[in-house]
C-alpha cells in the first residue's frame, strides 16, 4: 500500500477509533457559546481578591466583621441584600490573617486598606473544586442577614494551585505520525471536549472528551493517528460570573494557525509539507546583527507594502506572498536600502487579530478634493468591514494573520506564505522583526474573539479593584504577572523565534508587561538559540493602573536600566519634531522641532537650548551618567537634565534606547513638519528639514528605528492617527513619483479638532513634494544607513565605550557636533570621527577640533546631497567651517 493510502488511514483513526462523547451538534453549533444552567442572579462586583490558595483580601472591609465564603458547584447562589444567602451548598467562616506574607501584600498593595481573611483547611482542601462552580463571599450581621456580597478575583489562587502548569510544554496540539495530542489549561472548567473537523467549514467528524489533570489544571486527550491538516476547537464547559454555566467553542489559545476569523484552529506540527517552503531547512537571517545596537529597523505595515504597487501581481497585494516578486518596485526599494546598511524589517502586527474580517473585507475608493471631508467619509463607512487595519487587536497569538493569506480559510496556506515572507526578505539581505501585543487582547467576556477569557474567566485580564478588565492600553489589557498568561507571552515569542525564523521582537506598549517576565525572556532566548541575536526593544511608556510600580516593576523606560532591553527614546523624538506626540491645536502649529524651525531662534531661546540638550544628550545614547554641558558652561550629568518631569538621560547601557522621530503612530515626520513649518516653506527646505531629522537617528548611539516611507517623505495627508483609516490614507509609492499629501482631510475621530488648520494646508498647491525632492531625500537617507553602517563607533553597546570614546561638543544650539575616538579599536574604520548636523536655514560656522580632517568615504563627492558640497580640509586651521543651510557633515581622521 503506498505512503498516500496510509496517510488517509491515519488521517482517519482519530474518528474511526476514539469513542465520541457527546453528539456532534455541539460541534457544529455555529453559535459561540450557549448557556447551559443560567446563572440565579447578576454578579456582585469582584471586590474580593484571593491572593492564594490560603487567604483573601477584602477591600474596604470592616477587620470586625463576620466574613463567610459560599459556595454552590452547580451554581444557583443568592446573596440579596438584608436576607440569608440562598443556594449555598457549602460555607466556611473565614477568620482574621494576622499573617499575611509579605509578598502578598506587596503584590495587592494597589487594593489599599481592607481585611486580609484566612481560609480554613477544608476550605482549602476543597478550593480547586469549588472554583470550578460558583462562589462568592458574604459579610453577615449577627441574624445571618447579608450586609454586602463580593465576587472572587481568583487568579492568585490559580496561579497557587497550579503552579505546575507553568512548566508544561505541549499545550496546544501535538500531532504525531502514530499519535496526536491535545492539551489545554483550563483550571475551572468543569468538562472539555474536542471537535475535530476537516476542514475550515462543513460538519465535524467526531467530539471526544479530554481528561483533566489535577496537578496542572489542564485537560488531555491522545488519539492514535496523525491529525495533520485537521481543524478543531474545544467545547469548554466553564462557570462564568453573571451568566451561569456556559458551553463555550472557542479556538485553541495555543494554535500555530486557524481558518477564517480564529473560529476554528488548525493542526500542524510546523514541519509538514505543506506549510515549509522549498528552502526553509536552509533559510538563515542575514549575520548583520551581533548586537543590538547594529540593528538599523524599518518599521512596516504588511498591506502598506505592497497594496499600492503595480508591479505586484494583483492577487498579492497586501498578502504575505507580495515579498516573494523580486522584481516589484518594493522589493527592489528594500534592497537597495539592505545594501546601504539596513540591518532589520520590523512588521506591524503578524499574528491572528480580529480587527479585519478575514474573508469578504472590502477597499473603499474614495474620491474628492485635496482638502475636502468625502474621502475620509468613505473610509469611515466601511471601517468595520474594509481590509486594512494595523492590527492591535490580538485574537491568537501563535498563529499568522488570515487576512493577509491569499487563502484565509486554509490554515497550511497561512503558515507556508508567512515562512515564504521571511524567506524573501532574508534572501533581500534583511532581517525580520516583529511588533507583538501581548499587553492587551481584542476583547473579554463573552466576546466571539475573547478566547482567552472563555477558556479560563476572569484570569488572564488585569482587573480594577471592583474586578472590572483594565483597559488602559485602548482595549483588554492582559495580565503578564499572572503565570500562565506570562507563560503565554515567552512561549509565544520563542515559537515565532524558533519556527518562524522571527529575528527580533518589538514590543507594544512593554511598561505593561513585568520587567521580570521581560529579563525571563531574553534568558531564554539566548540559552535556547545561543547561536542567533534576537534583540528586544519596545514602548517603556509609564501610565495605567501599573504606572510607576503600582502593581510590580514595569519594563518601562526608568525601570530597565541593566537589562539591555531598549526602550523609545521620546527625549530625541521630541527635541527634533517639536512638541510631544500628542499635540493638537495651538500646541500642533507652534511647538516647534530642532529640525522644523526651531534652530533658526535666538541661541538664548529657552525652548531652543532644551531641545538642543535632550538631542546631545540622544547622540550619547541617553546614557544616565553622561555629562553634558550646560548653555551657560557648567556640566550636569543626563540624569540631572529635565525631560517633562523625567531625567533626559535614562538608559544604564546605549542597547536599552531606540532611537526614532517617527513611526506608526502620530503624524509622519513629513506631515509633521507640515504643521510646524509655514506654508511658504520652499519645498526644498521641508525636504531638507527630513534628512536633518533622519540624521539625528543615524548618527546616535543605540538602536536606529525609522518608519517606512520617511525616505520618500511620506505623508497620511495629515492624519494623527490612521489604524482604521484604509489604504487610501496608508498608501506608499516605493518609485516616489506619487505622494499622498493633499487627498483630503483626514478622518474625523482623531482629526476633527484641527481640520481648519489642516484644510489650509492640504489645499495649499505649494507644499507637495515633488519627485525632485522625494529623490533628495531618498538618496540622502541611503548616504546616512552607509555611514551608520560603515563603522561600529556609531554603533556602541556598552556604557563605558560610550563615556570613553563619544564627546558632544560645545557649539551653538542649533548645530550638532559630535567626535567619536576611534583609536585602539581594529574595527573602528577611522581613527577619530566628527559629525556635524545644521538644522538652520542658514549657514553657521563651527571650529574643527585640531588634526587633519577629510570627508568622510561616502561625502568623497563635492555635490553631495547632505554636505552640499564642503570640504572637511577647508575647515583645518583657525578660521572654522561653514555649514551650509540644513546640512549634514562628517569628517574622517587617520588612525
Amino acid at each position: 500500500m503506498n505512503r498516500l493510502c496510509w496517510n488517509a488511514i491515519w488521517a482517519w483513526l482519530p474518528a474511526l477509533l476514539a469513542p465520541a462523547v457527546q453528539a456532534q451538534d455541539d460541534c457544529n453549533d455555529p453559535a459561540p457559546w450557549r448557556v447551559l444552567t443560567a446563572a440565579a442572579e447578576p454578579a456582585p462586583a469582584a471586590r474580593a481578591v484571593l491572593a492564594d490558595r490560603h487567604r483573601l483580601l477584602w477591600a474596604g472591609a470592616p477587620a470586625d466583621a463576620e466574613v463567610w465564603l459560599l459556595a454552590a458547584p452547580q451554581g444557583g447562589l443568592r446573596t440579596p441584600l438584608g436576607q440569608a444567602p440562598q443556594g449555598v451548598v457549602q460555607r466556611w467562616r473565614l477568620s482574621v490573617d494576622r499573617a499575611v506574607p509579605a509578598e502578598a501584600a506587596q503584590r495587592l498593595r494597589y487594593l489599599g486598606d481592607g481585611a486580609w481573611r484566612a481560609l480554613p483547611a477544608e476550605a482549602v482542601a476543597t478550593l480547586p473544586q469549588q472554583l470550578r462552580g460558583e462562589t462568592r463571599v458574604v459579610r453577615l450581621d449577627a441574624e445571618g442577614r447579608v450586609t454586602a456580597a463580593a465576587g472572587l478575583q481568583i487568579a492568585g489562587a490559580l496561579d497557587d494551585l497550579y503552579a505546575a502548569a507553568e512548566s508544561l510544554d505541549d499545550l496546544g496540539a501535538q500531532p504525531g505520525p502514530s499519535e496526536s495530542r491535545w492539551r489545554l489549561w483550563a483550571p475551572t472548567a468543569q468538562a472539555v471536549s474536542l471537535c475535530l473537523y476537516r476542514a475550515d467549514a462543513g460538519p465535524a467528524l467526531a467530539q471526544h472528551a479530554l481528561r483533566r489533570d489535577d496537578a496542572t489544571g489542564s485537560w488531555q486527550l491522545a488519539l492514535a493517528g496523525d491529525a495533520r491538516g485537521r481543524y478543531y476547537r474545544y467545547l469548554v464547559d466553564v462557570w462564568t460570573p453573571g451568566t451561569g454555566l456556559v458551553r463555550q467553542r472557542v479556538a485553541d489559545p495555543y494554535a500555530v494557525s486557524a481558518g477564517v476569523d480564529a473560529r476554528r484552529a488548525y493542526v500542524s506540527g510546523l514541519d509538514e509539507p505543506a506549510v515549509t517552503p522549498l528552502g526553509w531547512a536552509a533559510d538563515r537571517a542575514p549575520a548583520s546583527v551581533r548586537q543590538a545596537t547594529d540593528m538599523t529597523v524599518y518599521e512596516l505595515h504588511l498591506r502598506d507594502f505592497s497594496i499600492g504597487d503595480s508591479s505586484v501581481p494583483r492577487a498579492d497585494r497586501g498578502r504575505y506572498t507580495a515579498f516573494t516578486h523580486a522584481d516589484s518596485a518594493g522589493m527592489r526599494h528594500l534592497r537597495t536600502l539592505a545594501r546601504a546598511g539596513l540591518t532589520d524589517v520590523h512588521l506591524l502586527p503578524v499574528f491572528d487579530h480580529g480587527a479585519v474580517p478575514e474573508a469578504g473585507c472590502v477597499t473603499p475608493t474614495p474620491r474628492g478634493g485635496p482638502a475636502d471631508a468625502t474621502q475620509q467619509a468613505a473610509v469611515a463607512a466601511s471601517a468595520a468591514r474594509d481590509c486594512f487595519n494595523w492590527g492591535y487587536d490580538p485574537v491568537l497569538f501563535n498563529a499568522p494573520e488570515g487576512s493577509y493569506s491569499r487563502r484565509a480559510a486554509d490554515g497550511a496556506s497561512r503558515l507556508h506564505e508567512f515562512r515564504q515572507m521571511v524567506m524573501a526578505l532574508h534572501r533581500a539581505g534583511l532581517r525580520v522583526g516583529m511588533d507583538v501585543v501581548y499587553n492587551h487582547t481584542v476583547a473579554s467576556g463573552q466576546h466571539p474573539n475573547a478566547v482567552l477569557d472563555r477558556v479560563v474567566p476572569g484570569y488572564y485580564h488585569r482587573l480594577n479593584a471592583d474586578g472590572v478588565v483594565e483597559r488602559s492600553t485602548c482595549c483588554d489589557n492582559t495580565a503578564t504577572e499572572h503565570r500562565m498568561m506570562g507563560k503565554l507571552l515567552v512561549d509565544s515569542v520563542l515559537l515565532w523565534a524558533r519556527a518562524h525564523h522571527i529575528d527580533s521582537f518589538r514590543f507594544d506598549l512593554m511598561g505593561h508587561q513585568p520587567r521580570a517576565l521581560m529579563e525571563r525572556l531574553q534568558q531564554r532566548l539566548r540559552a535556547e538559540l545561543p547561536d542567533r541575536v534576537i534583540p528586544l526593544i519596545g514602548e517603556g511608556w509609564n501610565f495605567g493602573e501599573v504606572a510607576s510600580g503600582a502593581r510590580f516593576e514595569q519594563a518601562s523606560q526608568l525601570s530597565l536600566n541593566g537589562s539591555g532591553i531598549g526602550s523609545f527614546n521620546d527625549r530625541l523624538r521630541d527635541a527634533v519634531r517639536g512638541g510631544g506626540a500628542g499635540d493638537s491645536g495651538a500646541a500642533l502649529l507652534q511647538r516647534a522641532g530642532w529640525a522644523f524651525g526651531l534652530a533658526d531662534r535666538s541661541a538664548d531661546d529657552a525652548e531652543l537650548q532644551r531641545a538642543a540638550l535632550w538631542l546631545r544628550a540622544g547622540a550619547a545614547g541617553s546614557l544616565r551618567h553622561y555629562p553634558l554641558r550646560q548653555q551657560d558652561g557648567s556640566v550636569r550629568e543626563a540624569q540631572a537634565v529635565d525631560y517633562a518631569g523625567q531625567p533626559a538621560g535614562y538608559a544604564s547601557q546605549p542597547t536599552e534606547v531606540v532611537n526614532y522621530v517617527e513611526n506608526h503612530d502620530n503624524q509622519t515626520l513629513f506631515d509633521n513638519g507640515v504643521m510646524k513649518l509655514p506654508p511658504d516653506t520652499p519645498r526644498e527646505v521641508r525636504a531638507r528639514a527630513q534628512l536633518v531629522a533622519l540624521a539625528t537617528v543615524a548618527f546616535s548611539q543605540g538602536v536606529a528605528y525609522f518608519h517606512a516611507g520617511g525616505e520618500l517623505l511620506r505623508s497620511k495627508s495629515l492624519d494623527r492617527n490612521s489604524f482604521d483609516s484604509g489604504d487610501w490614507f496608508n498608501r506608499i509609492d516605493w518609485t516616489g513619483q506619487r505622494h499622498v499629501f493633499g487627498t483630503g482631510l483626514p478622518p474625523a475621530g482623531d482629526n476633527q479638532a484641527d481640520w481648519p488648520a489642516m484644510r489650509e494646508r492640504l489645499a495649499d498647491t505649494r507644499i507637495a513634494p515633488t519627485p525632485r525632492e522625494i529623490a533628495l531625500v531618498r538618496e540622502g537617507f541611503l548616504d546616512l544607513l552607509r555611514i551608520r553602517a560603515s563603522t561600529p563607533l556609531l554603533r556602541l553597546a556598552g556604557a563605558d565605550e560610550v563615556l570613553q570614546r563619544v564627546r558632544v561638543l560645545p557649539a551653538e544650539p542649533a548645530l550638532l557636533a559630535v567626535q567619536i575616538d576611534g583609536r585602539g579599536r581594529p574595527d573602528a574604520q577611522f581613527g577619530q570621527l566628527l559629525l556635524l548636523v545644521n538644522a538652520s536655514r542658514t549657514p553657521r560656522r563651527f571650529a574643527l577640533p585640531e588634526g587633519r580632517w577629510t570627508n568622510h568615504p561616502v561625502l568623497a563627492s563635492v555635490a553631495g546631497i547632505l554636505h552640499r558640497g564642503t570640504d572637511c580640509l577647508a575647515g583645518t586651521g583657525q578660521g572654522g567651517l561653514d555649514l551650509p543651510a540644513q546640512s549634514v557633515l562628517v569628517c574622517v581622521a587617520p588612525r
